[in-house]
């Protein structure tokens, strides 16, 4: 979700340059819908929602969510992760998540904040 595109790309995020977009197709529509944007104005935010359904007719499901905030970079930084992390500053660091650690990530990413409510609520 980015800020200054009023939330998008959001759940559409995989198809964003269009259906059957590459991850490079994709940034590169980020990066010139931004193109002149100070990095002020780039905030933005992985999220995640996790649903638990015990089976079909489960009339009360869990849900979980998990929010990384945020701000896309200037251009494509670093070669781990996939989809938009080249792109993804995540707060209070100065690197993307494709720079980042695959262990330090995954321990603090959308998903694992999430996934971590989940369980707490599980427990």
């Amino acid at each position: 979700e980015v800020d200054a595109l009023d939330g998008r790309p959001g759940v559409r995020s995989a198809r964003y340059a269009g259906e059957g977009a590459s991850d490079a197709q994709n940034n590169e529509k980020l990066l010139l819908e931004l193109a002149g944007l100070p990095d002020a104005g780039r905030g933005a935010r992985y999220r995640c929602v996790i649903a638990f359904v015990r089976n079909s007719e489960d009339p009360s499901p869990l849900f979980a969510h998990g929010s990384w905030e945020g701000r896309i970079a200037q251009a494509l930084r670093g070669s781990g992760g996939f989809g938009y992390d080249p792109l993804f500053i995540p707060r209070d660091s100065g690197i993307t998540a494709a720079e980042m650690d695959v262990l330090a990530k995954n321990a603090v990413s959308h998903r694992a904040q999430a996934l971590e409510r989940l369980l707490a609520t599980l427990r």
